[in-house]
């Protein structure tokens, strides 16, 4: 079963696509679109999300074992089953077909009339009025199609229902007033049965029926815009002629451009964001340093060095250490897969780093393995619970903190950053590990 992290900005009707699907597969899917896991306009530019996703584009997959998926069709198809893909060679045709239709006959035509009433496009009438005329086509093939039918393929909801209703969603919510709606009745009937699925309503919630088809409003296109700002006034000659080399100065300045005159909309709302805080700034200071003891693992003798080096000076008060393991073995098949799912889960804590470490070891062989892992964490608590960014993986493993003065602990500590020992506790043999430094 898909088990991963969807990245998308809030209520992204191509997102809940795969959200839906999820919901009836039964895929784990996390979803980050919201700060601090997901900022729209900074994570999808920053170079770890551009090397999985080269076009920054937005849904986005990313496997707990490292497989990624860009576009919202490819993701939905990923995480349903066959039931929604369709069980036979013409349902899954039949599906495909829709899929299709709703890219080919809906989103264009949607777009081009609801964008506008959203502030989004310049309001285009000529443009409007064709759209309309666009959607009547697409509902009159959908209201013929469902005449004799629940849902568009078999008896059963479809990734084709999915994909199909999400992409008239805000039609629905936004320009089908009753008498614009009321000639395709099957199509509304079918539209209102899908968004009360349960599955559906998990990701939709409530979905409301446009009472009044919305218009172009001028003033939130506006306020939509990027805002220019207003050029500095130019100085009289004569002062400008007093002062010469104050002018050329002032020109060779001028040269370099006002990164403020250059900032888009989506700029400036990210200039607008508060910093995020530090999630250990309220935490005393240690005399313990990381970075040290990660110098000595690196580059020195494990056992000779970087052990005995980590326990004199080990601070019991500022740090803790946790053993970790994954809670699903039995989903573990290829090795090099499971070795991608701990992979993963490091890159997506990459601002942990500063105060964390953690060996992670994969024990056992291709479809009879399992994952464990010894970590420090900065502090006496979980740290993943300290940032939502940090959340994302760590649920699907089993916790528990170690007495650092236990010899179950000093015994743990020793075999995980060795990579050697009897690892009585795992009954599998090491296959090959992982540091999170």
């Amino acid at each position: 079963m898909a088990a991963g992290t969807l990245y998308t900005y809030p209520e992204n009707w191509r997102a809940f696509k795969a959200q839906i699907a999820a919901q009836y597969s039964g895929a784990r899917l996390k979803v980050a679109s919201n700060p601090p896991a997901f900022t729209f306009g900074q994570t999808n530019r920053a170079p770890a999300f551009l090397s999985n996703f080269p076009l920054g584009k937005v849904p986005a997959y990313q496997g707990d074992d490292g497989f990624c998926l860009f576009e919202s069709n490819a993701i939905a198809h990923y995480l349903s089953n066959d039931a929604l893909r369709g069980a036979t060679p013409q349902a899954a045709a039949q599906v495909l077909q829709w899929v299709s239709f709703a890219d080919s006959e809906i989103i264009p035509p949607a777009s081009a009339w609801v964008f506008p009433t959203l502030g989004i496009m310049q309001f285009n009438k000529q443009a409007t009025e064709q759209a309309k005329e666009d959607v009547k086509r697409a509902l009159a093939v959908l209201n013929q199609h469902l005449n004799t039918r629940t849902f568009l393929v078999g008896e059963r909801v479809s990734l084709a229902d999915i994909t199909v209703a999400c992409s008239m969603l805000w039609l629905y919510k936004q320009v089908l007033e009753p008498s614009f709606r009321q000639p395709y009745t099957n199509v509304t009937r079918w539209f209102v049965t899908c968004v009360n699925q349960p599955q559906f309503k998990a990701v939709l919630g409530e979905v409301k029926l446009c009472e009044k088809m919305a218009q172009f409003d001028s003033k939130k296109f506006a306020e939509m815009q990027p805002k220019k700002e207003t050029p500095p006034k130019k100085e009289k000659a004569a002062k400008e002629a007093a002062k010469p080399q104050e002018k050329k100065e002032k020109k060779k300045e001028e040269k370099k451009p006002d990164p403020e005159e250059e900032m888009d909309d989506c700029d400036a709302a990210l200039a607008a964001e508060p910093k995020a805080k530090d999630p250990f700034a309220h935490l005393p200071k240690s005399a313990f340093v990381m970075d040290e003891f990660k110098r000595k693992y690196s580059n020195e003798d494990t056992l000779k060095v970087a052990l005995p080096h980590f326990w004199e000076n080990f601070d019991r008060e500022g740090y803790s250490i946790w053993y970790s393991q994954y809670k699903y073995p039995e989903e573990l098949t290829l090795t090099f897969k499971s070795c991608n799912l701990i992979t993963g889960m490091f890159q997506r804590l990459d601002k942990l780093r500063k105060n964390a470490f953690a060996s992670v070891i994969l024990f056992g062989t291709n479809n009879d393995s399992s994952i464990s892992g010894i970590w420090i964490f900065r502090g006496q608590d979980l740290a993943f619970t300290l940032s939502q960014d940090w959340q994302i993986d760590y649920e699907s493993y089993d916790w528990r903190k170690l007495d650092p003065d236990s010899e179950e602990c000093k015994t743990m500590v020793k075999e995980y950053f060795a990579w050697e020992g009897e690892f009585k506790h795992v009954g599998k043999a090491f296959n090959q590990g992982k540091v999170f430094k």
